[in-house]
């Protein structure tokens, strides 16, 4: 016969594996369906493997949008910027009305093996102040931009743009 503290102590130890298994369980869950947002800049240093679905959240370069008709489907390729790296983006199906050069866009998609990220999904945002979170460091950090003197300049101004630098 066992002793009332060899109960409580087994009863305790089976709580605990069961606590363990469901939060093994949870957290295998939530890694399956994770997706990462990166950067343009985040990308050309990190070099995520092709097929590895992440967010790709930046600006529209202005000058780089083109369409053509691919078996009755409009394919659209483009790059994203950040201000410091630009991305090349191809997109199939049809564009939000909201997407247009210079604008903030988050792409949900993959890299492929030759470079290009192979959006599935294109989200523009509405508002002309609209720009990730990682854009507007990677805009700070690059010296194109101080939210102190003003809103984000001109996505078609950034290249030819002076780098002043930054103290915030």
């Amino acid at each position: 016969m066992r002793s009332r503290k060899q109960k409580r102590l087994f009863l305790v130890l089976a709580c605990g594996i069961c606590l363990s298994a469901a939060t093994g369980l949870t957290l295998a869950a939530f890694s399956s369906t994770l997706t990462y947002f990166l950067s343009p800049g985040s990308v050309l240093a990190k070099k995520p493997a092709p097929g590895l679905e992440f967010r790709l959240g930046g600006v529209v370069q202005v000058g780089t949008v083109a369409t053509t008709i691919n078996h009755g489907s409009p394919t659209t390729a483009f790059r994203v910027t950040d201000g410091t790296a630009s991305i090349p983006v191809t997109y199939t199906g049809v564009l939000p009305d909201l997407f247009r050069e210079g604008q903030g866009i988050v792409a949900i998609g993959a890299m492929t093996t030759g470079g290009t990220f192979a959006a599935d999904e294109v989200l523009a945002k509405h508002g002309s102040t609209y720009m990730p979170k990682d854009v507007e460091q990677a805009l700070r950090k690059a010296g194109k931009w101080n939210p102190k003197f003003g809103p984000p300049p001109a996505a078609d101004t950034w290249n030819t743009m002076p780098v002043k630098s930054t103290n915030s």
